[in-house]
Formats: C-alpha cells, sequence, structure tokens
C-alpha cells in the first residue's frame, strides 16, 4: 500500500475508539482479515471488539508446542465464552524435530541466534501460513509495552509479511486494558495475577518484581532492545 494511503489512514481513524478502528477495518476488509492473538490481555479485548463487530471474523492464534497449560484452558474458555472458534496453527514437527536434534530442547538459552531460530520455527513459520489469502491482522500491540514498540502507529505496511497491520489499542494504557477486561467480564490468563504481565513460551516467560517493564519477565536473560520474536519486526 502507498505510504499516503497509510497517512490518511491514521489521520482519518485519529481520535476513532479502538472498537470503531475495528469495525472499521472488518468492514473494510471483510474475509481479507484476521486477529492474530496470542491470548495476551490485548488480544482478549479486541476478541470481544471483534465479535462484537463481527462473529464470523478470523481470530487465530499460534500453538509453539511450550505454552503454559494456564494459555491452553483460557482458549477452551475464550472459545466457550463467546460461541466461536478460534483457529489454532502448529509448527511443522520435522522442522522442530530438527532443531532439537541439532542444538537440545532447550536452545534458546544458549545465543540469540538459537533462540530466533525456535521463534522462526515455533512462531513465524506457523503465522506465515496463518496469513495465506489475507490483506491484513489486528493485533494487540501498545505503545508502552517495551522500548521496541514506542514508534508504531495505529496503521501501519507490515513489510515482512505484506499486509496492512492495525493496532487498534496502540494508545491505551495497561490500566486502559485491564479497566476493558474487568468492565466487559471478558476471560483472561489466571496468570496475570500471579505477576506475569506478558505470556509468551513457559520456558521463555517468567514473572516480574514491582516496578519492573512490562516485558521484563519475557526472553529476561538477553537485552531488552532485541526482546522481540520476528512477529513485530520493522524495516
Amino acid at each position: 500500500m502507498d505510504p499516503k494511503e497509510i497517512e490518511v489512514l491514521n489521520q482519518t481513524l485519529s481520535g476513532a475508539s479502538a472498537q470503531e478502528v475495528v469495525g472499521y477495518f472488518l468492514w473494510a476488509y471483510q474475509g481479507r482479515i484476521a486477529l492474530s492473538s496470542s491470548l495476551s490481555i490485548e488480544d482478549q479485548a479486541l476478541t470481544d471488539m471483534v465479535v462484537q463487530a463481527d462473529k464470523t471474523a478470523r481470530i487465530f492464534t499460534l500453538d509453539t508446542g511450550r505454552l503454559f497449560p494456564e494459555t491452553y484452558q483460557l482458549i477452551d474458555r475464550t472459545n466457550l465464552t463467546y460461541g466461536i472458534k478460534i483457529e489454532v496453527f502448529f509448527p511443522d514437527y520435522h522442522e522442530v524435530q530438527k532443531m532439537v536434534r541439532e542444538e537440545g530442547i532447550n536452545l534458546f538459552y544458549n545465543s540469540i541466534e538459537s533462540r530466533h531460530r525456535c521463534c522462526q520455527i515455533r512462531k513465524l513459520e506457523p503465522l506465515r501460513r496463518a496469513f495465506m489469502g489475507l490483506d491484513a491482522w489486528i493485533c494487540g500491540l501498545r505503545h508502552e509495552q517495551s522500548i521496541t514498540r514506542k514508534d508504531m502507529r495505529l496503521v501501519e505496511w507490515d513489510d515482512m509479511h505484506h499486509l496492512l497491520k492495525i493496532n487498534p489499542l496502540i494508545d491505551w494504557s495497561e490500566q486502559d486494558v485491564w479497566d476493558y477486561i474487568k468492565k466487559n467480564h471478558i476471560p483472561y490468563n489466571k496468570l496475570h495475577d500471579h505477576g506475569y504481565p506478558s505470556i509468551g513460551c513457559e520456558p521463555c516467560t517468567r514473572a516480574v518484581q514491582p516496578g519492573e517493564d512490562i516485558r521484563a519477565g519475557r526472553w529476561w536473560w538477553e537485552s531488552p532492545d532485541h526482546r522481540e520474536c520476528g512477529l513485530h519486526q520493522r524495516s
């Protein structure tokens, strides 16, 4: 998409509510858009908005094979709450077996390169399959989540996947998200009640201490400057 068109969308939707943004893009890209959910509080809030706007819209998640039991439980609870079926995409087991055989089951602790390889196989390749047939995707990024996300915008062009990327909650605070969750009785991961503000794969996620950055528990052994899995990499 032309950068000027994206600028127009950002200007046009400036001041719109997250619900209005979700509704606009579900209408504009009907059948060609999906919510990519990690089951975070942000994505749970967006699931609620998507279902309210269009219950037939696609919502998918990635099962890396290393998720917390509480995350699997949340998938079921969300499906039951909304009467939907979240699509689940899995990694190619051939690639997982090859990776583990060559570098071990917990290779991600060895080096940034090994961790990126794991994310590539368990997340990025399944994501590529999930994106087939889409022109746009919705995700729950927020500016205050980390320094790697402070410059992201409401509407962006995703160079890696060649899709329009919509971030309806980009300006929301964590408190804004929790207020929406509580007000609308939205199911959420119970680990959030035990010091886990950001939840990914079990071996790569830990609880954080009071006052720590909300993503300090993700890949905590690495520098904050590159604590991303590659899903939200920008050119």
